[in-house]
């Protein structure tokens, strides 16, 4: 065929845009750093995650010694991503696929797979990786059961690690200009650790390799004494083991950090609020130990910290507020004004209010309707003045005339007034002084919060 366009650049599939990720830096997360902190935006990547690269070696290793050929099945466990690169991969190549995943995993990461022709199978979370019914177990009798089936198993196969040795690992080397002296990955399959680390320590021996392990998981426990001990649940997606991956050199990797739920979750949700980085709970974790790990070094060092996927994956629990509440997660220092006025649990309008010039006694009615303390006075859109329950209850009480009487001749001067993105530790610095705090959105006051108000959101996030 004619080559007619000759200077038009492009790429022949997407499979070839897989890979050469930038390096970003995280300003505000670590600002209380000496070093810079760098991340490895793995979003970039077309199927959105770090698993990109290893669905592409998984198969093409398998397609060049036979195990899998044309018009064949590939199958595997996987909490969704590296599923999503081997649907990718499937989709070029015309092969079949079939994923199986822990029930735990978000709807979004089912129906994605499923978006690119891929069948699905759930399997309970809370059993043993040898159990019948695990996500494992079914992957491997799916495998041995259907003709032409190649069973990718990501936890040992060594074209894993060997994806991030001859790609990620180059990469940051050569993107730091070889001044990289930690990097900072999560651990699942223990292949982007074991095979970016291998690759920088044989550039420079004094490089650190660091791995962030959900609390739950059994891998930092490993690490440090070479025992299996019992896993427990926790919410962090697509880290942390239950048992020990082949795929994992641990001869690789000089510390590892846990990270709880928690910490890694509301990290996660500060990556996309402080730095517009989207990301999943694991490129929390992984930011927040890489943050851990930098407050302990000089202006010298530089770390970068491998976030591997993109938080799309990740709506309906750890970037929505109801599931983080739900769940006990979600950290009330890192919410906002405005969230705490939009998940107020009274059922009370947003904001109630009386115009200058109305009589007192429209005021006491709202009292004793609503139950509530203050009442901001506005004059058309401003805000000029504070009513207060005890004073205008005492009128009521003395004088019943009063009550006919305009609001204005009992004021107090207005409440605060916060921006509804203002953390919720300034509005509690700001409640400590005064009763209550109004919440302002677009130049318009949206909403009240009072104390008894920030002691509820408190309360239903412990």
């Amino acid at each position: 065929m004619t080559q007619v366009h000759e200077r038009v650049r492009y790429f022949d599939n997407i499979l070839m845009t897989v890979g050469n990720t930038p390096l970003v830096r995280l300003r505000s997360v670590a600002r209380e750093c000496r070093c810079p902190v760098l991340a490895k935006v793995e979003f970039f990547n077309p199927g959105g995650s770090v698993k990109d690269r290893i669905g592409l070696a998984m198969v093409e290793s398998a397609e060049r010694d036979g195990r899998l050929k044309p018009g064949g099945t590939i199958v595997e466990c996987t909490s969704g991503n590296t599923g999503l690169g081997l649907a990718m991969v499937a989709a070029i190549r015309g092969y079949h696929a079939v994923f199986c995943m822990p029930d735990k995993v978000s709807s979004e990461k089912v129906n994605l797979l499923k978006a690119f022709g891929a069948e699905v199978l759930l399997s309970p979370t809370a059993v043993a990786p040898e159990s019948p019914d695990s996500y494992y177990s079914v992957a491997r009798r799916i495998a041995s059961e259907r003709p032409g089936a190649f069973f990718a198993n990501q936890y040992h196969n060594p074209a894993n690690p060997r994806a991030h040795y001859e790609t990620t690992g180059p990469e940051l080397w050569e993107q730091t200009g070889g001044e990289i002296t930690h990097f900072v990955a999560g651990m699942g399959t223990g292949g982007t650790i074991s095979g970016a680390g291998k690759y920088l320590k044989e550039q420079n021996s004094k490089v650190q390799v660091i791995g962030a392990d959900p609390v739950g998981s059994i891998l930092k426990h490993y690490h440090e004494t070479h025992e299996i001990t019992e896993a427990h649940t926790y919410k962090i997606e697509g880290v942390g083991e239950d048992f020990i991956p082949t795929t994992t050199d641990f001869s690789v990797i000089d510390r590892v950090v846990a990270c709880n739920d928690r910490d890694g979750l509301n990290m996660t949700r500060t990556l996309a609020r402080e730095e517009a980085m989207f990301v999943g709970g694991s490129g929390g974790m992984a930011a927040w130990v890489a943050v851990q790990v930098a407050k302990e070094l000089s202006p010298r060092d530089l770390v970068v910290v491998l976030l591997p996927d993109t938080g799309e994956r990740y709506l309906s629990k750890v970037h929505n507020d109801e599931w983080m509440r739900d769940n006990h997660l979600l950290d009330p220092r890192a919410a906002s004004a405005g969230q705490m006025v939009e998940t107020k649990t009274r059922k009370l309008p947003r904001l109630l209010s009386v115009a200058s010039g109305a009589p007192l006694k429209q005021a006491l009615a709202l009292i004793e309707q609503h139950e509530v303390s203050q009442i901001p006075v506005f004059r058309g859109q401003e805000l000029i003045g504070t009513l207060e329950e005890s004073d205008i209850l005492k009128v009521a009480m003395t004088d019943r005339g009063a009550i006919e009487q305009p609001v204005d001749g009992w004021m107090k001067p207005p409440l605060p007034v916060v921006n509804s993105d203002e953390h919720v530790d300034q509005v509690t610095r700001l409640l400590v002084q005064e009763p209550a705090v109004l919440v302002r959105r677009d130049g318009g006051i949206v909403g009240i919060i009072t104390r008894y108000d920030m002691l509820q959101f408190i309360a239903r996030t412990e």
